[in-house]
């Protein structure tokens, strides 16, 4: 499948690739897996979305957090490797929500990156395996932030 076409289908706009905020690599090959280290919420232009889902986001605002992380992401691949039409799967989203103590519905925040894998890559490819936990804070206290494994094209 052309999943460049597919983004333009979908009318998708990716945000701008950032600059590494420490010491490390946005994405790292390694044989025929890409790693894509943590990719934190933000907007279109690029502007964090902040705050604990739970208290001053609400679930949905969280599920289209963790939706514009998995923006961030395939703009990363797509600078990274040249074209989205490298990747052959998702192999699996490791995700994390800024939440409170008490919000206990992380699988369902997460979903909001995990449905835009399936709507770009499809059914078979676009879904992996899957982690999806609360912590106390993120960095710029991002509302989520995902890590991901991509197999890469032969």
């Amino acid at each position: 499948m052309n999943y460049e076409a597919r983004i333009k289908e979908l009318q998708l706009q990716l945000p701008p690739v950032s600059a590494p905020k420490g010491l490390y690599r946005p994405l790292v090959v390694s044989g025929n897996l890409a790693y894509l280290s943590g990719h934190v919420s933000a907007t279109s232009d690029g502007t964090l979305i902040k705050g604990k889902v739970g208290e001053e986001l609400d679930l949905e605002a969280g599920k289209l957090a963790a939706r514009a992380a998995g923006l961030a992401i395939l703009a990363t691949l797509r600078h990274e490797l040249g074209s989205l039409d490298k990747i052959k799967r998702v192999v699996k989203l490791f995700g994390m929500v800024n939440a409170t103590p008490d919000f206990d519905k992380h699988p369902y925040v997460i979903n909001g990156c995990s449905q835009l894998m399936e709507e770009v890559f499809g059914a078979e490819n676009g879904v992996g395996a899957r982690s999806a936990f609360g912590v106390s804070g993120l960095p710029g206290n991002s509302a989520v932030e995902i890590e991901a494994i991509f197999e890469l094209n032969d």
